[in-house]
């Protein structure tokens, strides 16, 4: 009999040999790692937290320290307008050339001009190198430095016309009329786009920095 037999107790109750089953408690280890992670998420909410309140009462902190040291400002741009004021219509002297086979054209336009405040120069036929040749409603004939002061005032009253430079002298500029020509464009058209020619969009030239 094994002397872990009980006294009294033999047969199927008798416990032989020298092995026996330990008895402990079940391991925890699961709940363990479950409870050291969400003490570490918990931690992580709580510093994130902190770090947000600091940067509502601080303004920033370093960040904001370092954009102030370097002189970052927002930037704010300036508007302008995109080009020079264009000359008004009593700076520019129109000749009115008329190049069709219809008679009085020229000074009908040019007296029409006239009162539309533009000043008036030659009046009469055009010269060999456009009579009879300008199959559009006409054309407005200038120098270069014309091209974006003059003209474009001047193609406000005809605006179906073609554009065109020389190398005359001096800052006329002509109005030859076509074969096609009817009329001068409405005066309150031309109004409308002479207002829009001088007035045009503004446009981002320059920048302000605020701090």
């Amino acid at each position: 009999m094994s002397m872990l037999t009980p006294p009294g107790m033999g047969g199927k109750y008798r416990i032989t040999g020298d092995k026996y089953p330990r008895m402990r408690r079940p391991r925890r280890r699961g709940r363990l790692v479950l409870g050291v992670v969400a003490s570490v998420a918990a931690l992580s909410l709580v510093g994130w937290g902190t770090l947000q309140l600091i940067d509502v009462f601080t303004g920033g902190g370093d960040e904001a320290s370092a954009v102030g040291s370097k002189g970052d400002c927002t930037t704010k741009a300036d508007a302008s307008p995109s080009a020079a004021p264009l000359p008004k219509p009593g700076q520019i002297t129109v000749n009115v050339l008329n190049a069709t086979a219809r008679g009085g054209l020229a000074k009908k336009t040019a007296d029409e001009l006239k009162k539309r405040g533009f000043k008036i120069g030659d009046v009469g036929n055009a010269t060999a190198t456009y009579d009879k040749k300008v199959k559009g409603t006409g054309v407005l004939l200038g120098p270069s430095s014309a091209l974006k002061t003059s003209l474009p005032v001047l193609a406000t009253q005809l605006a179906s016309a073609e554009t065109r430079t020389d190398t005359r002298k001096g800052a006329e500029v002509d109005l030859i009329i076509g074969t096609a020509f009817k009329s001068l464009t409405s005066k309150a058209a031309a109004d409308k786009a002479l207002a829009t020619l001088s007035a045009p969009e503004p446009t981002a030239t320059a920048s302000k920095k605020s701090c």
